[in-house]
């Protein structure tokens, strides 16, 4: 443990803005808590409870025995109760060519969302909250995709939600741009259990509905976030650092898109010396713009 007492004030600012930039929003609990205890008296807990639960069997077996059975008939008999059907999962080749219908019968992103919204061929619709979809003024030109929502974003039905949409502002503003000048949005639009990253065929699912939001949104310039998201859209195996900064030209809903790719803001917050990084390529994101 390091003690304060021991820090200059710039080294105790600096160690807290680590912590900050890490998501530690506190240091410690308010009064100290035994977890031992507590794990000892869940335990307990447990014991109390089967016990008291194979000391009524017994006595739930005998008063069984000793009423007498009756047949319900069929007008007093209660009814079942009401059980969720279970989704129907669709084939994956069924389910792709089912998002690329869907997608190319959009004529705008304002239709694409209802579509997407209907939409239940992706499984990962299942386990979210919300579809999160692109969100933004397209008008500029400028077009930002990451990977998948995280949980503020599954939360808030928002992308770029929460300390990541924070740093992601901080990444815009530090070149004169903010979110609600730019179009935001997700290759995948659902969030995956437990942040994971999305599957081959979770992307190849989705990969119509992302296509076309940017076909729709026509931008000159378009930012990718993240080794998955570099991936997608330039294929191969090569890790972020290896793509990055590197101006690209993708074939897009029937015109060319310039296309640059840096770390997301996932990546700044874990590892905070990658800021240097996205700082060079924000900067080149910059001159190209406004070149």
């Amino acid at each position: 443990m390091i003690s304060a007492d021991t820090l200059s004030p710039g080294q105790l600012a600096a160690l807290l803005a680590f912590h900050a930039d890490a998501g530690v929003e506190w240091l410690m609990e308010e009064e100290p808590v035994d977890r031992f205890a507590e794990f000892e008296a869940m335990k307990a807990a447990r014991s109390d409870s089967r016990q008291q639960a194979s000391a009524s069997q017994p006595a739930a077996r005998t008063e069984a025995s000793t009423t007498p059975r009756q047949q319900a008939s069929p007008q007093t008999r209660a009814p079942a109760p009401a059980v969720n059907a279970p989704a129907v999962a669709i084939p994956d080749a069924q389910a792709v060519k089912e998002a690329q219908f869907a997608a190319e019968s959009a004529r705008s992103l304002a239709e694409l969302r209802v579509a997407m919204e209907g939409f239940v061929g992706c499984n990962l619709r299942n386990s979210a909250r919300n579809l999160v979809f692109a969100e933004g003024d397209p008008s500029n030109g400028i077009m930002i995709v990451g990977p998948m929502p995280y949980a503020d974003d599954d939360r808030d039905g928002q992308p770029f939600s929460g300390r990541l949409g924070d740093m992601l502002n901080r990444m815009l503003a530090g070149i004169g741009l903010s979110r609600e000048s730019v179009l935001l949005s997700n290759v995948v639009p659902w969030r995956p259990p437990g942040n994971r990253v999305p599957t081959a065929r979770e992307a190849d699912i989705c990969r119509p509905f992302i296509e076309r939001q940017i076909a729709l949104a026509e931008p000159k310039h378009l930012l990718l976030l993240g080794n998955f998201t570099a991936r997608f859209f330039f294929g191969g195996t090569d890790t972020i650092h290896q793509l990055r900064g590197e101006w690209r030209d993708l074939q897009m809903g029937g015109h060319t898109v310039q296309t640059l790719a840096t770390l997301h803001p996932q990546d700044l917050v874990t590892a905070p010396i990658n800021k240097r990084f996205a700082w060079q390529d924000m900067l080149a994101f910059k001159a190209r713009i406004n070149g």
